[in-house]
């Protein structure tokens, strides 16, 4: 079939997907980073606690070692994915600090981005959803020409990549039956 007929076809199966995805929500998928900071803080979050985190600064393991006597209830992906995202969006800048409401300026964390972004082309299905790669797989399907034209910056990639090594796999009955395509 050559790519003049192809197109159209390719068109069809993906706008006849997009209604059948559009009145999913993202519950289905493991917490993102911000999710799970602000479930562990309370609601609403103390705004002096929730500046003191998200002015501090340190890396992915120190984060797992600060959270691990803390964050109660958590599993150890859940952990893993929270220190990934507070390792990779902070510090946050000085005037982002001193905002009110600086829970909503936090930024995206990997389920949102996913949801967000991945569908403004094409919706989250089985394939996406049941990879198992690790970060630098992840951070490759930026590299190929349809994804390097994203409008996200590289600590937005760097979240997509370490929420969805940590992760995904999903299981395949995990995933929505209106996605298992």
């Amino acid at each position: 079939m050559s790519a003049r007929r192809l197109f159209p076809v390719l068109l069809c199966i993906v706008l006849g997907a997009a209604p059948a995805s559009a009145q999913l929500d993202s519950s289905f998928m493991p917490g993102g980073g911000k999710t799970l900071l602000l479930g562990m803080l309370g609601q609403p979050p103390d705004p002096g606690e929730l500046r003191n985190i998200a002015g501090a600064s340190h890396g992915e393991a120190e984060w797992r070692d600060i959270l691990a006597g803390r964050a109660k209830g958590l599993g150890d992906r859940e952990l893993d994915t929270l220190a990934a995202y507070l390792a990779v969006n902070l510090p946050m800048p000085a005037e982002v600090l001193a905002r009110k409401d600086l829970a909503a300026a936090l930024p995206q964390d990997g389920r949102e981005l996913a949801w967000n972004e991945c569908q403004s082309c094409h919706s989250l299905f089985a394939g996406y959803l049941t990879h198992d790669r690790d970060a630098q797989g992840w951070r490759n399907i930026f590299l190929s020409p349809f994804h390097r034209e994203m409008k996200m910056s590289e600590q937005e990639r760097e979240e997509f990549a370490r929420y969805s090594a940590i992760n995904m796999p999903m299981a395949h009955e995990d995933v929505p039956e209106d996605l298992r395509f």
